[in-house]
């Protein structure tokens, strides 16, 4: 099975956040396809099967589980394929039969996701503790995500972060992950955030697309505009350009192919 590692949300090799891509001629089992990602280790592996000249079915696989929807490693899909056909634009039909449209702009790879909302939470004093968070902004939960958002007042403190994944894990249960945002002290950012998902795939996400879901249209509510520049400050560090409109939002990145080769099943 042609397999492909792409680090996407950057245009330098091993930044941004890596995804396997695995190009399936036949429908693979449930468990190969977990086992596969498991194997590999990346916070997500994507399965991708050819449906028409320009349609492709994907799946995300955690290395711990099959989530639905997945940012980076539906970038990392896009590259893979534009960098080895003509093609211009393409979707992606995931296991919700959720179309994903994809198309190229310059240099960068343009993703059409959905919006979702987010409702107010209150959230315990064990999971701030175990971020190492002082002092929150505000909290909303992303039910669609499973997600909590967290915003602080500082993106400097974001960056230094250092949860203690253990305690985290015990202080909350239910949930994919935890989004810690705060607005950019850098001039060339609108916002910053980490993702931290030891409930459902690795401990720390380098660069996450998905939560833009949610994430682009809470800055806009804040900000006052539509149009973003974001910084994911992990420590591989990631860029990307959101856009929100009524009822989707866009999701401008670039990727690398750092690795090709076939997967032996």
């Amino acid at each position: 099975m042609k397999t492909y590692f792409v680090d996407s949300f950057t245009t330098q090799k091993f930044k941004g956040n890596p995804a396997a891509v695995c190009i399936a001629e036949s429908y693979l089992e449930n468990d190969t396809m977990q086992n596969i990602a498991t194997e590999i280790g990346f916070s997500e592996t994507a399965f991708i099967k050819q449906i028409s000249e320009n349609t492709y079915s994907i799946r995300f696989f955690t290395p711990k589980k099959e989530i639905p929807l997945c940012g980076h490693a539906t970038l990392a899909s896009a590259k893979a394929i534009f960098e080895n056909s003509a093609l211009e634009e393409l979707s992606f039909i995931n296991c919700e039969d959720l179309e994903l449209k994809i198309q190229k702009s310059g240099s960068k790879i343009v993703m059409q996701f959905p919006v979702y909302e987010t409702t107010e939470i209150s959230v315990p004093k064990a999971v701030l503790a175990a971020l190492g968070i002082n002092e929150t902004l505000d909290t909303r939960y992303s039910e669609k995500n499973k997600i909590i958002l967290i915003e602080i007042n500082d993106s400097k403190t974001l960056a230094s972060l250092k949860p203690h994944f253990p305690a985290l894990i015990n202080s909350y249960s239910g949930i994919n992950g935890v989004l810690v945002t705060a607005k950019s002290a850098d001039a060339e950012f609108d916002f910053q955030y980490r993702y931290f998902w030891p409930w459902a795939g690795t401990n720390e996400d380098p660069v996450t697309g998905g939560v833009q879901t949610f994430l682009t249209k809470y800055w806009a509510k804040k900000l006052g505009k539509n149009k973003f520049n974001a910084f994911q400050s992990s420590s591989r560090t990631g860029v990307m350009t959101t856009e929100l409109t009524d009822d989707k939002v866009f999701i401008y990145g670039e990727a690398v192919i750092t690795f090709e080769g076939k997967f032996k099943t």
